[in-house]
């Protein structure tokens, strides 16, 4: 695909995007940030012919799609992997594969329809979403026999869509290439035996520690997974029975890495920034405790001009004297003030006082 249509109006972060409002962004300028895979997603998941906000709200969706379609390709690939070879690999549909190729088959027809709604691309994107979500439910209920021919006619369907779309330059493999220069090197082709071979080594030599529970080789075990096959590009996911490899690429180990790294922080920030108001209100409910009743009303100058002998006010600013109703209010508040200062008097060791409100 050389061209990419979008007709509808662009706004950034909700306005017009201008010289003047110091908000203009070049093509580059976002290529800079994001992949062209990113920015392509971005346009796919709103219409055409309609304004298309480019936010962080936008490409943070854009970049989660990203990460789920990417998750269902690796996990289809590796089970594609560890399938037998030849005929043994065809297994009969039961229940649950008929169910899954029944929503795979209806889906397809559901995308041929949005498109031919004036290339209703939202929707088309909404549905793949819903078919790979069909999937990974189907791969955790019926892993590790979850039949993987049925898995990988799905993903290449979905490939060859994000392809027609051109999110993706080929539709030869399943999913998102690591590379994508033209007459680059197959590297998964390539490498993924070499490091398939050493993940089971791996898995064996885990399993083993576990049953005899040598906490120094699961060490190796975790600094293999975590260090040195990072470096390399592979993830290794641990799973009760099988570990699955996934060739992600450094770079994009590392800023999955920090992505989860800033979350952290951000969640740890919240929950400090909520234990300081809740300590904050706590002082001010104490402060506020710490006032006597008699004392209340008298700093609301602005207020009341007049107050009897327990501080209650029976004037207000101007002197006028407060109605019956206006009193029984205050008193009602004096009473309550009343309350939390004995309480706090009694946390503080100063013992209780005596009311001196008369009924």
């Amino acid at each position: 695909m050389s061209y990419f249509l979008h007709s509808g109006h662009l706004t950034i972060e909700g306005c017009k995007m201008s010289k003047s409002l110091k908000n203009f962004i070049t093509i580059k300028d976002a290529l800079r940030r994001y992949s062209s895979r990113q920015l392509r997603l971005a346009f796919l998941l709103h219409s055409w012919n309609a304004t298309l906000d480019y936010s962080e709200q936008t490409m943070t969706e854009a970049l989660h799609v990203e990460k789920i379609l990417n998750e269902f390709f690796l996990t289809v690939k590796d089970l594609v992997r560890k399938q037998p070879e030849g005929a043994e690999s065809y297994r009969k549909f039961l229940r649950r594969e008929k169910e899954l190729n029944a929503r795979y088959l209806s889906i397809r027809s559901a995308v041929h329809e949005a498109l031919c709604n004036s290339i209703d691309t939202p929707q088309v994107m909404t549905l793949l979403r819903e078919l790979v979500g069909t999937c990974n439910v189907y791969i955790a209920e019926s892993s590790p026999a979850a039949n993987a021919r049925l898995l990988q006619t799905v993903a290449q369907y979905v490939t060859h869509m994000l392809k027609v779309f051109g999110v993706v330059p080929s539709d030869d493999s399943i999913g998102f290439p690591l590379q994508q220069a033209t007459g680059a090197t197959d590297q998964e082709a390539v490498v993924m035996p070499y490091v398939t071979a050493l993940a089971e080594f791996r898995e064996q030599v885990r399993k083993l520690a576990l049953e005899t529970n040598t906490t120094p080789l699961l060490k190796s075990c975790d600094q293999l997974r975590d260090d040195t096959l990072v470096e390399l590009g592979v993830r290794l996911e641990d799973k009760e029975g099988t570990t699955t490899v996934k060739l992600v690429g450094k770079e994009a180990i590392l800023r999955e890495r920090e992505r989860e790294r800033q979350v952290q922080e951000e969640r740890v920030r919240v929950k400090e920034e909520q234990k300081r108001k809740m300590e904050e209100a706590r002082r001010q409910r104490e402060a506020q405790a710490a006032i006597p009743p008699q004392e209340m009303f008298r700093s609301q100058t602005d207020k009341f001009s007049s107050f009897d002998e327990q501080g209650v006010p029976t004037h207000d600013a101007s002197g006028q004297p407060l109605s019956d109703k206006q009193q029984k209010k205050l008193r009602k508040l004096w009473q309550a003030q009343e309350k939390k200062y004995l309480e706090f008097r009694s946390r503080s060791g100063a013992g209780k006082t005596e009311s001196t409100l008369g009924d």
